[in-house]
């Protein structure tokens, strides 16, 4: 973050700084990081938990935000599906992205299906566009 001071007004610059003051004094009162977690895991070990437990592993970030509501489920290890021809050790699941080398092959206009690993499942479906709606037809009944 920066701010251009050269631009502010004295007056700006005066509330700035106080703002600045206070924010300062306020982070100066707290007690330091490291401390703050020892008596965390210290009350988490006498009540018989472990910090993982209580809030996700560490640098979970979304996953121990949301803890219990609407988490995302985890998708197992998948065997690759799809590898290229010239260089077998580049391999692909079939799951997100495109990987580069089987985009390009796709550009040139060459299908999917021909990277296929043989043995493995089928070839993975193409996903419809965002706001793509399906066709429902109704059939007439007869009378």
């Amino acid at each position: 973050m920066s701010i251009d001071l050269s631009t502010l007004s004295p007056r700006e610059l005066g509330s700035l700084i106080a703002t600045a003051k206070k924010r300062q004094a306020l982070l100066s009162k707290r007690a330091p990081i490291a401390k703050v977690r020892s008596k965390l895991v210290k009350l988490a070990k006498a009540e018989g938990y472990t910090i993982e437990e209580l809030f996700g592993a560490p640098g979970g970030g979304r996953a121990s935000a949301a803890a219990g509501s609407g988490r995302a489920r985890k998708l197992g290890k998948v065997p690759p599906k799809y590898r290229n021809p010239e260089n077998p050790k580049e391999t692909w699941t079939g799951r997100g992205k495109q990987p580069r080398w089987l985009a390009a092959y796709v550009a040139q206009g060459r299908d999917v299906a021909e990277f296929l690993i043989p043995g493995a499942a089928a070839p993975t479906p193409a996903k419809a566009a965002k706001g793509a709606r399906k066709r429902v037809v109704k059939k007439a009944r007869g009378k």
